[in-house]
């Protein structure tokens, strides 16, 4: 049993000024992808242009934030939002989907790739293998706020968080930290060098994700104010994850099929 660490959500206070962890967690996972989006131009892998590629993160980052806090609103809190409408606003108290995020990223990828003519599996499998980082850094963000716990435990590494009962509980956040993002990251990057046909990363990082996802939501409590929403295991969570993996497998059928079917009409 691990007892929670306790650390102050604020990373930097100047008067009124607070600068929260969870914030900074976004900037270090934007920063980072774009960091490594412009050395992969820099070094031909994709049509893009490295200032091309700069403009494709900038628009992605604001569907992040944009989609990741609207998305929240409507699948977790659609009443808080009516009550208090404000709340959409202030993103240093949490609450940020990641479903909402990607449909916010898809839209940006969607609407730059008919400016560019790329269409959209060209960006969005350029794009796919560099968003697990931006998950690492949130879901650190997310352990730092000391939120998203799991199911009580006797596992050793079962954690006490302040903010709820004084039992032994999954650390949750760490689980997504490490699947949805470092082991997600590493196994994408590994296939995109295997040259995979288009549409394959996509239909990776939606299958992977999903599964990801769908397992740890397993161990993973609830909100509260919405609980399971059927048979005493379903969260929403895996309401939303049961699209992207069947949308991940269709996307892997329809890429390696194509693949298949080219070569036997070049062989």
């Amino acid at each position: 049993m691990i007892h929670y660490p306790e650390i102050d959500p604020v990373a930097i206070s100047i008067g009124p000024i607070k600068i929260h962890w969870y914030g900074l967690m976004y900037v270090v996972g934007i920063a980072s992808a774009w960091w490594l989006a412009r050395r992969r131009a820099a070094r031909g892998e994709t049509v893009l242009t490295v200032p091309q590629v700069e403009d494709l993160i900038f628009y992605c980052a604001l569907g992040v934030v944009l989609g990741g806090r609207l998305g929240y609103t409507i699948f977790y809190n659609l009443p808080a939002f009516l009550n208090d409408p404000i709340m959409i606003l202030r993103l240093w108290e949490g609450g940020m989907s990641f479903h909402g995020g990607m449909l916010g990223v898809f839209a940006a990828m969607w609407w730059y790739g008919r400016k560019l003519g790329t269409g959209f599996f060209v960006l969005s499998d350029f794009i796919a293998p560099l968003v697990p980082i931006g998950l690492l850094a949130g879901r650190i963000g997310n352990f730092i706020n000391g939120e998203l716990w799991g199911k009580p435990t006797d596992l050793p590494w079962g954690m006490i968080f302040p903010l709820a009962e004084p039992v032994a509980r999954h650390p949750s956040m760490l689980y997504e930290a490490l699947l949805e993002g470092l082991v997600l990251f590493l196994l994408l990057n590994w296939l995109r060098l295997r040259h995979p046909p288009r549409m394959a990363i996509s239909g990776w990082f939606m299958l992977l994700y999903g599964l990801f996802r769908f397992a740890v939501e397993l161990v993973r409590l609830p909100d509260a104010h919405i609980g399971y929403l059927a048979f005493g295991w379903i969260t929403m969570g895996h309401l939303l994850s049961f699209p992207m993996i069947a949308v991940g497998g269709l996307l892997l059928y329809l890429a390696y099929r194509r693949s298949a079917s080219l070569d036997s009409e070049g062989s």
